[in-house]
Formats: structure tokens, C-alpha cells, sequence
């Protein structure tokens, strides 16, 4: 049985789509279909019901899945066994939010290069919606997000969630402010629906300031400008606001309004198939766990920064809908 076929119905059936799993192993539809249909003369059943305009395994396709799996994995483990794991390029396709970008996305894609010297990286920045929309459709490998991705074959792994500070202009005196005081500057978060903005009413809310108005931003670089030239104060991850200090005229203010911090995980399948990518995978979750644990900095402590970037942050749960998928082409 060739084992190339077997990946090919993995990925089909994963992504429940021809024409995603032909993007994914970068080959044509025709050939996909080709392979599968190999597939099932080889083991004398029909694996995908054609004759139904929504894709759909058979029950025999349902069974085999198992199976199939099984051979992936068995053959990952003989590479390993034998010395025979991956010795061409390939490509890792990585999704996070501006939040990550600003912490440690930049030493994890570090640590992967010293570890993988043929890796090749395609980083995306944006929205949870799109990343998980992307991954769901095969387009990322693995994503840094604000949530889970609840998914069939899909697997999600917690990550220390970073904490959300209030920063301002320098000209406003770094003494702690009370409600009140904070309350007479405009406030600034980022986008409708995101976790931030969703916290930051809900905050106010239960602080008796229902009817206080709260701008929304779509970027890091866009909040940093606002709050320096005094338009606004606004809410950043400590840990980006640190960074972002020494080279903008900004500082981190101690409030009596307390925000929640902004969740993360790793969304991301597993590649048995390639078992170089599938470390690669590993690696990145196990760092970015790790290093999220080692710098997370307790919630009165303050510190340093560095520049923006323009980007989007992340959309709230209530918004997205968690699905599922991934792989990465050779290059």
C-alpha cells in the first residue's frame, strides 16, 4: 500500500475537501482524486460518497481513517528509528495575534531556526477569527490565539495567559489612579468584540461606569501613538507595554480598575506523516509554554518596551467559530 495514497485520504478527510488537502500537499485536485481512487481499488470499498454535493466519508472511509492514522504513524516512527527523519526543506506556517508578535513569537521562530537549520517560516499576524478560519482550512500549521480551537483531530494546549495593564503619556504622574481620576481620560482597547474590549466593559460596568464611552483600535502601533500624544489612556499586555516603553513616550499606570488578562493557546494538528514538521510543531508549543511561564512578571510589577508594529488583535469567543485543520508544503 503506497503510503503517500494514505496520506492523501488522511488529508482529505481531515479537511473535508478535495481541493484544501490538494493545496495543503501542493499537488493538483486531479491528482488527489487520482490517489484516493487508487486507494480504493486497491482495498475494494468506496472511502468518499461522490454522488453526495456535501462531502462525506463512508462508513468504510470512517473505519479506514483509523487505520490510516495507525500506518502514519508507524512510518513516522521507522524514520525515527532508522535515522531516516526529513533531510529536505520545508516550511512551518505559523499564525499569531499582535499580542505574541510583541512577547515571544520572535525567540520561538529564533529557537526553531538553531534547531531545524532547513526550516522555512510563513508568519501570519491577525485576528483569531481569520487565524482559526485559516487553520481550519489548512492555510497554518499551528496558531497562537486567544482560544481554543475545539476540533476533531485538532489539538489545543493552554498557554499563560498575559496580563492587561493601563498605559498613558508620560505627562500623566505615576502615582496610582482611582476610578475617578481615570475616568476623566478618554480609554482606548482594542477591537469590538475583542477579549480586551469585552473585559474592559464589563469592568467598567461592575465599577458603576456603564455610560463611559471606550474607543477601539485595530493595531498595537495605533494605541501606543494615541496614548502618547495624550489623546487617551489604553490597555496593552503588560509584557508588550514593557517592551514598547523606551522607544515611545509612554508608561505603564497602576489603576484601581482591575482587567482581566488576555487568554492564549496553541491550536495545531499533528503531522505523522512528516515527522520533521511535527517536531517542529512540538517545539514551538513546548517553548512559547515555557518562556510564557518563565517572563510572565506578577501584576504590580512594572518595566520596559520597544516599537509597534501595525497589526490587528484578536476577536472575543462569542465571535469565532472553532474549527479545524492544517499541514505545510515542501519546498
Amino acid at each position: 500500500m503506497n503510503l503517500k495514497f494514505v496520506e492523501a485520504f488522511v488529508w482529505v478527510a481531515r479537511l473535508g475537501s478535495i481541493t484544501r488537502a490538494a493545496k495543503k500537499l501542493c499537488l493538483t485536485q486531479s491528482a488527489i482524486s487520482n490517489r484516493i481512487a487508487a486507494l480504493e481499488d486497491e482495498l475494494g470499498i468506496e472511502l468518499i460518497h461522490r454522488r453526495n454535493p456535501l462531502f462525506r466519508l463512508s462508513d468504510a472511509g470512517t473505519r479506514f481513517m483509523g487505520y490510516a492514522e495507525k500506518l502514519l504513524i508507524i512510518q513516522s516512527q521507522m524514520r525515527g528509528e532508522f535515522g531516516t527523519l526529513d533531510r529536505q526543506a520545508f516550511t512551518l506556517r505559523i499564525g499569531a495575534i499582535e499580542s505574541v508578535l510583541h512577547t515571544w513569537l520572535i525567540p520561538v521562530v529564533d529557537t526553531l531556526k538553531r534547531s531545524s537549520p532547513l526550516i522555512n517560516f510563513e508568519l501570519t499576524i491577525e485576528t483569531s477569527l481569520n487565524l482559526v478560519e485559516r487553520l481550519r482550512r489548512g492555510a497554518l500549521d499551528i496558531v497562537f490565539s486567544a482560544l481554543p480551537v475545539q476540533e476533531e483531530g485538532l489539538i489545543s494546549e493552554p498557554l499563560e495567559p498575559l496580563e492587561m495593564v493601563f498605559i498613558g503619556t508620560r505627562t500623566i504622574a505615576p502615582i496610582p489612579l482611582e476610578l475617578d481620576a481615570l475616568l476623566r481620560h478618554d480609554i482606548l482597547t482594542f477591537q469590538r468584540g475583542s477579549f480586551p474590549h469585552v473585559d474592559l466593559i464589563n469592568a467598567l460596568r461592575a465599577a458603576g461606569a456603564d455610560n463611559k464611552h471606550v474607543h477601539t483600535v485595530s493595531s498595537i502601533s495605533a494605541l501606543v501613538l494615541l496614548a502618547e500624544s495624550g489623546f487617551g489612556v489604553a490597555t496593552l499586555p503588560r509584557r508588550v507595554a514593557e517592551r514598547l516603553m523606551p522607544g515611545n513616550r509612554i508608561r505603564i499606570l497602576e489603576t484601581t480598575l482591575p482587567l482581566a488578562p488576555l487568554p492564549l493557546h496553541a491550536s495545531y494538528w499533528n503531522f505523522p506523516a512528516t515527522p520533521a514538521l511535527q517536531q517542529a510543531t512540538r517545539e514551538a508549543v513546548v517553548f512559547a509554554r515555557d518562556h510564557g511561564a518563565e517572563r510572565n512578571t506578577p501584576p504590580t510589577g512594572q518595566g520596559s518596551a520597544r516599537q509597534a508594529l501595525n497589526a490587528p488583535e484578536i476577536s472575543h469567543p462569542d465571535a469565532l467559530r472553532a474549527e479545524s485543520s492544517a499541514y505545510r508544503c515542501a519546498s
